[in-house]
Formats: structure tokens, C-alpha cells, sequence
């Protein structure tokens, strides 16, 4: 669960990294095999942004970039740029996560302690779910190794079946 949770805070950091800053979360869930990742977006969505996407995570997870969380005043919290989210109450005190320099977030979740522990990011579906509404669901380790060996089993059994290799299969 853990890699998930910070893999969805280096997500969002992606988009807002890709897409400006009027990218917002609007809901998440985090589980130990996937984590599903809700955000309001209302530029033009680009085809190939999964694999900037992808990039840019994998790029902060092989950085190995420390991962810290720590309890403060609202006030600090907002002083430092941590985004908070949905609009929630919050009492005098929070908790924030920090990822490197890049990532600050209002978050009371477990989380990995070193970008490096999430292994790998793979995106399996990126949707539109509603107007200026996205959807990302993802994969990070084994479970991402897993999905990426399934697809590559897919290609070796085509070539086979159509007796040709793997770049000429379309």
C-alpha cells in the first residue's frame, strides 16, 4: 500500500508537472495491488502523455529521492506550498509529505521511505470518466512487472501464430 500511496502523490506532481497547475486531484484509491488516481483537467488531452507520464515517475523512483512526513501547523503548511485537497477542514495541525524539493501534499497515508522502494510505474488505463474528469489506474512493482510480462507473453504468442516478428506484427 505504501508504494502506492507515494506513487500517487509523484502522479499528480507528474500532471501538474505536464499539465499546469490547474490539475487537481478529485479522488484516489490505494490498495496493495493498484492505485486509482481521479483529477480535473481541462486542457486538451494528449495520446502520448501516458508515457511522459510513466517517465517522469520512473525517472523520480530511479532518483531514489527521499520521501518525509512530518506534523505542523496549517499555516507552515500553506507557507511551504503543500497542497491540500478537496477541500477539506483541517485542524491547527497537519501532516505533510514531502517528496524531495518537488512534492508537498497534506497527507495522513503510509508511505515508502525513499522513492527507489516503489520499483517501477506502469500505467494501465488513462480514461476520461465524466466532463473535465480523468481517471489514471496504475501498477507500480511486481505488479507492474507482472502486467508487463502478461503483455509481452501476448506479443511472443502473436508472433508465433503469425509466424513473424515482433516489429511487424501490426
Amino acid at each position: 500500500v505504501s508504494k502506492n500511496h507515494t506513487a500517487t502523490h509523484l502522479l499528480h506532481w507528474a500532471l501538474r508537472n505536464i499539465y499546469g497547475e490547474e490539475v487537481e486531484q478529485a479522488g484516489s484509491f490505494v490498495s496493495d495491488q493498484k492505485l486509482r488516481f481521479d483529477y480535473k483537467f481541462f486542457g486538451e488531452y494528449d495520446e502520448n502523455s501516458n508515457e511522459k507520464i510513466e517517465n517522469l515517475i520512473n525517472k523520480k523512483i530511479m532518483d531514489n529521492d527521499l520521501v518525509k512526513a512530518f506534523e505542523t501547523t496549517i499555516e507552515y503548511a500553506k507557507e511551504i506550498g503543500a497542497i491540500a485537497l478537496f477541500g477539506e477542514k483541517y485542524g491547527k495541525f497537519v501532516r505533510v509529505v514531502e517528496i524531495g524539493n518537488y512534492s508537498r501534499e497534506l497527507c495522513g497515508g503510509i508511505h515508502v521511505k525513499r522513492t527507489g522502494e516503489i520499483g517501477l510505474f506502469k500505467i494501465i488505463s488513462n480514461s476520461s470518466i465524466g466532463s473535465n474528469l480523468r481517471r489514471i489506474e496504475a501498477y507500480t512493482g511486481f505488479m507492474a512487472i507482472n502486467y508487463l510480462n502478461e503483455k509481452e507473453n501476448i506479443i511472443k504468442e502473436l508472433t508465433a501464430k503469425l509466424r513473424t516478428e515482433e516489429k511487424d506484427i501490426i
